[in-house]
C-alpha cells in the first residue's frame, strides 16, 4: 500500500477513534453536572465548539501567508452554520422522538453526501459503493433499533429535525472540502468554521432553559475533552480526509463510531452492548468494506 494511503488510513483511524469518545464524554457531563434535557445538550455543543475554537486560536498565524481563492471564506463560514444546524437539530431531536428513531436518521448522512458528489462533483457512485451504502446503513438501522425506545412527545417533528441534521452533516463536509480546495489550510479552516459554529450555538440554550454556570467543574473538564478528542482530534481529521478520498467513502467511515462507542461503553463505563449492537455492527462492517472495495 502506498504511503499516502497509509497516512490516510492512520488519519482516518484516529478521527473514528476520537470521534467515538464523543457519546462517553457527554455521558460522564451530564452525570456530573446532574442534568439532563435538551437545554444541557445545547450547552454541552456550544461549549464544546467555543473550546475547541479557543484551543485553534494558534492555527490563526497562518492566515497571512494563505492565498485563497474567491468565495473561500463564505464557504469556510457556511461550513460553519451547517456544523451548529447539525448540532442543534439532532441534539432537540433526541428530546422529541426515540433514540433510536434519531439516530437511524441522523446516521443517513452518506446518503445524502452521495448525492451531493454525485450532484456537486459529479462522482457517480458504482452500483458496490451503493450496495455498501445501503448494507452499512442497515446494519446502523439495526443497532438503533434493537435499542430500548425512549418517550416521543413529537416523534413526526423530532424524525424531521434528525433527517435536518443528517443533512446539515453532509452540508458542513461537503462545503469545508470546498473551503479547502479554495486555499485554506486544514487548521485555519478548522478555526474558522468552529468559531462560526460556536457564535451560533451559543444563545440557543437560554431557549431551552439552560445555563452555563454553576456546573461542578469536573462537568467543565468532560466538556473541554471533547472539544479536544471528538471535534479537534475527530472532526479535524475526517474534514483533511474529504480532500483527500471521495467523500463518501469519510461519511462510511464514520458510520463506525456505534461500534467503537458501544466499545468505549464496554471497557470504560462496564456497559454491556445488547445482541443487536453486535449483529449491527458486523452488517455495518461489512457495508463499509464493500464501499471502500467499490470506490478504490
Amino acid at each position: 500500500m502506498p504511503s499516502a494511503h497509509i497516512r490516510i488510513a492512520l488519519v482516518l483511524l484516529a478521527g473514528v477513534v476520537a470521534i467515538s469518545f464523543g457519546s462517553i464524554l457527554a455521558r460522564l457531563a451530564a452525570t456530573a453536572a446532574g442534568e439532563q434535557g435538551v437545554g444541557f445538550s445545547l450547552v454541552i455543543s456550544a461549549l464544546r465548539m467555543t473550546f475547541a475554537s479557543l484551543l485553534l486560536l494558534p492555527a490563526w498565524w497562518a492566515y497571512p501567508q494563505l492565498r485563497l481563492q474567491p468565495g473561500a471564506w463564505a464557504y469556510a463560514a457556511l461550513a460553519g452554520l451547517f456544523l451548529a444546524l447539525h448540532f442543534a437539530t439532532w441534539i432537540t431531536s433526541i428530546g422529541l422522538t426515540s433514540i433510536a428513531a434519531s439516530t437511524v436518521l441522523v446516521t443517513s448522512t452518506p446518503i445524502w453526501t452521495a448525492l451531493l458528489a454525485w450532484w456537486w462533483l459529479k462522482q457517480t457512485p458504482s452500483r458496490l459503493t451503493l450496495l455498501g451504502i445501503g448494507v452499512a446503513l442497515g446494519g446502523a438501522a439495526f443497532i438503533g433499533l434493537g435499542g430500548e425506545n425512549g418517550q416521543a412527545v413529537n416523534p413526526t417533528l423530532g424524525n424531521f429535525l434528525a433527517l435536518c441534521g443528517a443533512v446539515a452533516g453532509a452540508l458542513y463536509f461537503m462545503l469545508g472540502r470546498e473551503a479547502q480546495r479554495r486555499g485554506f489550510a486544514i487548521g485555519v479552516y478548522a478555526a474558522v468554521a468552529y468559531s462560526v459554529a460556536a457564535l451560533a450555538l451559543l444563545p440557543l440554550p437560554g431557549l431551552f432553559g439552560g445555563s452555563y454556570g454553576d456546573h461542578p467543574p469536573l462537568a467543565y473538564l468532560w466538556i473541554g475533552l471533547m472539544a479536544l478528542l471528538p471535534q479537534l482530534v475527530g472532526h479535524t481529521s475526517f474534514n483533511w480526509a474529504m480532500r483527500q478520498i471521495p467523500p463518501v467513502l469519510v461519511s462510511l467511515v464514520m458510520l463506525l463510531e456505534p461500534v467503537g462507542a458501544s466499545l468505549l461503553g464496554y471497557f470504560l463505563l462496564g456497559e454491556v452492548p445488547a445482541l443487536a449492537v453486535f449483529v449491527g455492527g458486523a452488517i455495518l462492517l461489512v457495508g463499509v468494506g464493500l464501499a471502500v472495495w467499490g470506490s478504490r
